[in-house]
């Protein structure tokens, strides 16, 4: 499920780029092929985290997540757009997504997933990203 959503903020990328704001990806583990498998759904920089971005206290879900409706909702949808999810590695951390400003701008917006696959809304985030300002760089002349 996180693919989806990988794959839904890679739509932004061209946009991003135009602003000047970079995307960026951490994922908490690289077992066998994951993170090269994960590649084509984000076209931004990913970085392996080394137990500091995740925190001292993680947040999970157990197998008592598979009872959730919603959870069973987040990956039907995932699965009729054409994403699969695999097996591999520690999969029940719950994942977020952050837009942070430059300087003190701080977070300017914060989604932690409630419950596998649920997203942030794209809207959401392309508006937390236009409130950061754009560099301006100067032109060099001859």
């Amino acid at each position: 499920m996180c693919r989806e959503e990988a794959a839904e903020l890679s739509s932004l990328k061209p946009q991003l780029d135009e602003l000047g704001v970079p995307l960026y990806a951490v994922v908490k583990e690289d077992v066998g092929t994951e993170v090269q498998n994960f590649r084509p759904y984000f076209k931004g920089e990913i970085f392996l985290d080394k137990k500091r971005f995740y925190g001292p206290r993680e947040r999970k879900m157990g197998l008592l997540a598979f009872l959730r409706p919603g959870v069973w909702m987040n990956g039907l949808r995932a699965f009729q757009k054409g994403f699969m999810g695999n097996v591999l590695g520690e999969g029940f951390v719950l994942g977020g997504v952050f837009v942070i400003g430059r300087g003190e701008q701080g977070i300017l917006l914060e989604h932690r997933e409630i419950e596998f696959g649920d997203k942030v809304n794209i809207n959401d985030v392309f508006q937390a990203v236009r409130r950061i300002p754009v560099e301006l760089v100067p032109i060099e002349t001859k």
